[in-house]
């Protein structure tokens, strides 16, 4: 008998990603390999195709107007991203109940879906790399004006810790 395998979902139950706020968004590589760039002497060097991820990244909102852009970094296998969802006078409103009638399209899993395949597209036309991310991606729902402060700082301060980072595969402190 083939028993059919049923994800786990790693989002909330019952909350709306189109709601507007702010979400810090981690993607990885494919097994988290260093196929982005490098980091030397606490900056980021990216390779063409970090190049191009920082092109799509910042290419976001001509793609989905309900998404800013905010703080990010590309590391050499991950993304750090903060994206911020508005919500229009004209667009949906988390506080009505129309819910039955919401685009996926203003979702944070759309826009991420969007630049994963963008980059992927890229990526395959353009390398030898033909899965460049890792299934899924990881999303934190910043809840006030502390937390995306906190949050941004991290960003900004995660080439410096790059040689400790759990992420880096040449750190010798890391247990495999």
């Amino acid at each position: 008998m083939n028993e059919i395998r049923h994800r786990n979902s790693i989002r909330l139950k019952q909350y709306d990603y189109s709601q507007e706020g702010a979400y810090l968004v981690t993607i990885c590589t494919k097994n988290k390999e260093c196929l982005l760039g490098d980091v030397v002497d606490g900056k980021i060097v990216l390779n063409d195709i970090g190049e191009f991820v920082q092109q799509c990244w910042l290419n976001i909102p001509e793609h989905f107007p309900n998404g800013i852009v905010d703080e990010y970094i590309i590391m050499p296998n991950h993304i750090y991203g903060i994206v911020i969802i508005t919500v229009g006078a004209n667009n949906y409103s988390p506080l009505q109940n129309a819910k039955l009638f919401q685009s996926p399209s203003k979702t944070i899993g759309s826009i991420i879906r969007g630049f994963k395949i963008g980059v992927t597209k890229w990526s395959r036309q353009n390398t030898d790399i033909y899965t460049l991310w890792q299934r899924n991606y990881y999303e934190h729902i910043i809840r006030n004006e502390k937390e995306l402060t906190e949050t941004r700082e991290y960003i900004i301060n995660n080439p410096f810790k790059w040689e400790l980072n759990n992420e880096n595969p040449k750190n010798i402190r890391r247990s495999n």
